[in-house]
């Protein structure tokens, strides 16, 4: 693994432009102490030509999890973190066999990751949990739709990550159009009550170890003016889109509300949670079991998670973690010029 924890090879699967994985390669970056590898089944990913990666590898579609770990091997990377939703999932789910090879895949327990990729399970588990959520249900009738009320939010049960395929419905025929259209697209639509943002919408990271012992929390209230950040806008209702930018603080009630999530879920790695607030109540409508978009953001305001949880892992104890710098932490989109002949 390097000189200690210097030098430590790091493979992030996954890394498209503007995407998890190249947001995780800017917190390793940015602490300093990492060689960082990437990989991607797309040969115009973003990532497989940012200067940031030591070297990147173009793997095939088939066999996914094998083909990663062969570029583990050749990259010599002991550590692997997914760059997303879909390698979460897969490689998360073959953990052992990277295992047997000596690598460690960086995601929260599989048993959690399986839970939180359906977002009916989520709500009922939260529900069950006693934590506050906006009604949900699954969508098939009317009287579905008025179980939460007009207007709601439809969306797939499942890989509606980052905003995808979700439906801001102001009527029940709208609400049952969009959901007959989930369902031909293959997956379960939920309709969920729709929460305004009167009282802000946050996206919160709550970091726990392996042993489900909280590490900590941070917040940020997204700004829901920039186009990069909202998805729809209309009619009465904001959407917001996978982008999140905004003002980090402390925020110590709605973090503490963050952290019982938590532990309620025994959640043994990272989380994020996106939700709005009602009466100073957060209302959680996403829960992701893995790092954030916005973990770059947060880790340039000091709680820097990717890094935290590594350390850990290589040295059995926690790094000493900085104080938030409170501010706006703000995005945009990167532009690269690629030759057709150096295409992978």
């Amino acid at each position: 693994m390097g000189d200690g924890i210097h030098n430590t090879k790091v493979m992030v699967a996954g890394i498209g432009g503007a995407s998890l994985g190249t947001e995780i390669c800017k917190c390793l970056q940015l602490a300093g102490k990492y060689e960082v590898f990437g990989c991607d089944i797309s040969s115009t990913a973003y990532g497989l030509y940012d200067s940031g990666f030591k070297k990147t590898y173009h793997i095939n579609r088939e066999n996914y999890a094998t083909e990663v770990l062969n570029a583990c091997q050749q990259s010599g990377a002991k550590w692997l973190i997914p760059g997303g939703e879909q390698p979460n999932a897969l490689l998360g789910a073959e953990a052992a066999l990277f295992a047997k090879e000596g690598i460690r895949v960086v995601t929260n327990d599989s048993e959690i990751v399986g839970l939180f990729s359906d977002k009916d399970a989520t709500f009922k588990k939260l529900s069950a949990c006693g934590i506050p959520i906006p009604r949900t249900t699954e969508i098939t009738s009317v009287d579905d739709v008025a179980t939460v009320g007009l207007p709601c939010i439809v969306k797939p049960a499942t890989g509606s990550g980052g905003s995808a395929s979700v439906f801001f419905a102001v009527s029940a025929d709208e609400a049952l159009i969009y959901a007959d259209y989930i369902r031909r697209i293959g997956s379960v639509p939920i309709a969920q009550e729709y929460i305004g943002d009167e009282e802000g919408e946050f996206t919160i990271g709550v970091l726990s170890l392996p042993n489900s012992q909280l590490v900590g929390s941070i917040a940020l209230r997204r700004v829901l003016e920039a186009k990069l950040s909202v998805a729809y806008r209309g009619r009465g209702g904001v959407v917001s889109s996978g982008y999140s930018q905004g003002y980090i603080d402390t925020f110590p009630e709605l973090c503490q509300q963050a952290e019982k999530i938590a532990g309620a879920i025994q959640s043994r790695g990272p989380i994020n949670i996106q939700g709005r607030v009602r009466n100073g109540i957060l209302m959680p409508f996403e829960i992701n079991p893995r790092f954030s978009a916005s973990s770059y953001l947060r880790a340039l305001a000091g709680f820097n998670e990717i890094d935290i949880l590594l350390a850990y892992l290589m040295t059995g104890e926690l790094p000493v973690s900085s104080s938030i710098k409170p501010g706006w932490y703000l995005r945009s989109l990167t532009e690269k010029f690629v030759p057709k002949e150096d295409v992978k």
